[in-house]
Order: C-alpha cells, then sequence, then structure tokens
C-alpha cells in the first residue's frame, strides 16, 4: 500500500512539475499572466539592403504593391519599410498618380 501511495505522489509531483515547466518562461503569452513574449517578429525593410534607388514612380508594379484595393497608402507598420523609405515610397505613388500610372481610387469607388 506504501508502494501505491509513494508512486502516486511521484506521479503527481512529476505531473505537477511539467505543468510548472508549461506555464514558466516563454510558454506564458498574453497580458493575463504578465506579458512574455508578444508573439510577433520585427518586420525588417526590405530595401535598406540594396544599394541603387529602390522606388522609382515608373515600377507600377512595386508601388501598387504598397496600395490597397481602395488606392490606399499601406502604413509602414504594415509594410514593415523604415521612415526613410517610406517618405519616398510615399513622394513617388504620389507622383505616379499625377502622371495618371497608378489610380487616385480604385475603378467602382466613386
Amino acid at each position: 500500500m506504501e508502494e501505491n501511495k509513494s508512486r502516486n505522489e511521484r506521479t503527481d509531483r512529476s505531473e505537477r512539475e511539467e505543468f510548472e515547466d508549461a506555464v514558466d518562461g516563454e510558454g506564458r503569452g498574453g497580458r493575463r499572466y504578465g506579458g512574455g513574449g508578444g508573439g510577433y517578429k520585427k518586420k525588417s525593410c526590405r530595401f535598406c539592403g540594396e544599394s541603387e534607388a529602390p522606388v522609382n514612380y515608373k515600377n507600377v508594379r512595386l508601388l501598387q504593391s504598397f496600395l490597397t484595393e481602395h488606392g490606399k497608402i499601406v502604413p509602414r507598420r504594415i509594410t514593415g519599410n523604415c521612415a526613410y523609405i517610406q517618405r519616398k515610397l510615399t513622394t513617388e505613388i504620389k507622383k505616379a498618380r499625377i502622371l495618371g500610372l497608378v489610380g487616385f481610387t480604385s475603378p467602382g469607388s466613386y
């Protein structure tokens, strides 16, 4: 009888340790448990590694990848661009809009 009791205590103890290991450290995720690793990876600017001019108003395909279906410019926090490149991208999109290469709005939204 004592052997069964000590075995049960051992299994209880090991289950408890497994539970504590699962809850500790990076297993915690939300505000409820006090943070511990938000769960997102910071996006890096895809143009910063290139040496030549990354954005040009003539490259319509590239510019359209930074526009929504309604014609709005996608914000920096979503694209992951650095502030310098985002400003250049914005001016190039505006140039392309004025020249008629990219629309101000999507067709049918007016």
